[in-house]
């Protein structure tokens, strides 16, 4: 009989805690359940439901992550949550009961290309990730299964993720027309399989902005260029399949640095974008106090 082992900890949202399961359940398909009508197929979730704490509980084959009520703190009860699935589980709980297979997600993943030809945009028709993620190598992905798995492609050069989307940039080993379809199917069974994208509290990362928490450190200019940059440059950045982020302001030659990702990052159209679009557009708006914009790539 499996012997499993339960690792507890919080996520970056608070009421909510991540119960880790080695081994991976050998269900189909990760599931969210609301209440304990909804799990009346999922003896194990059931259970959770029980404590009178449990608001809601998703069920992966990693783990379950599950969501409290705001009367207790999960500190306080986390290792006998821990300790209760540990116990259901080796006793030889039912996980799911099964009467036939649960059907797959159906996913959609499609490509663009973006202003940069060594890299490809893949969009699925789900939420991917709720903020952004840059990978330049496969050492970077320990707990990012996805990002692991594409740099398993020798083709794979760095990967970035965003909402619901990924920019995957290429080496020159290959060319689009060859891996596009190879891609978009790894993604889309990937994806239909329930896997996890990321394992969200142990991922470093990637800050839109340092400024986006520490706003009230920078200068008024400084402020100001960043949200001209969230506001007006980024959506358009995003739509290109990259990312920009404001990193300083030099008071005394009025020039402004920022960081470059995805799509952006070494893309040859990359020059005249900084220097006739968003340079041109803080010298416009923010008359007098720009002269240039740099950028480094991420």
């Amino acid at each position: 009989m499996t012997t499993y082992t339960i690792t507890p900890s919080q996520t970056q949202d608070e009421t909510i805690a991540r119960f880790e399961i080695s081994p991976a359940l050998e269900i189909i398909q990760a599931s969210k359940f609301n209440n304990i009508d909804e799990a009346k197929d999922a003896p194990l979730v059931q259970q959770m439901f029980y404590l009178p704490f449990v608001k809601s509980v998703v069920l992966k084959k990693e783990a379950l992550e599950i969501e409290r009520f705001s009367i207790l703190e999960w500190k306080d009860v986390l290792e006998d949550v821990s300790l209760e699935i540990e116990t259901y589980l080796n006793k030889g709980g039912t996980i799911i009961n099964q009467v036939e297979p649960l059907k797959k997600v159906p996913i959609t993943i499609y490509a663009e290309s973006t202003p940069n030809p060594g890299v490809m945009k893949f969009v699925a028709n789900k939420k991917l990730v709720d903020q952004i993620f840059e990978f330049k190598t496969i050492d970077e992905t320990t707990n990012a299964p996805l990002a692991q798995k594409l740099f398993h492609f020798p083709f794979v050069k760095e990967v970035f993720m965003d909402t619901n989307y990924i920019s995957i940039t290429k080496f020159e080993v290959a060319e689009w027309d060859q891996i596009v379809l190879e891609i978009r199917e790894f993604l889309r069974a990937f994806l239909e399989e329930g896997n996890e994208v990321i394992v969200p509290q142990k991922v470093e990362v990637i800050a839109e902005t340092e400024t986006s928490v520490e706003s009230e450190s920078l200068d008024e200019i400084s402020q100001q260029i960043v949200g001209i940059i969230e506001d007006y440059i980024k959506p358009a950045v995003a739509a290109d399949g990259g990312n920009i982020l404001f990193d300083s302001y030099n008071s005394d030659d009025k020039s402004v640095k920022v960081v470059l990702q995805g799509a952006c990052s070494g893309c040859p159209s990359s020059t005249f974008t900084l220097k006739n679009g968003i340079e041109n557009m803080l010298k416009e708006m923010l008359p007098g106090k720009i002269s240039t914009v740099n950028a480094i790539n991420g």
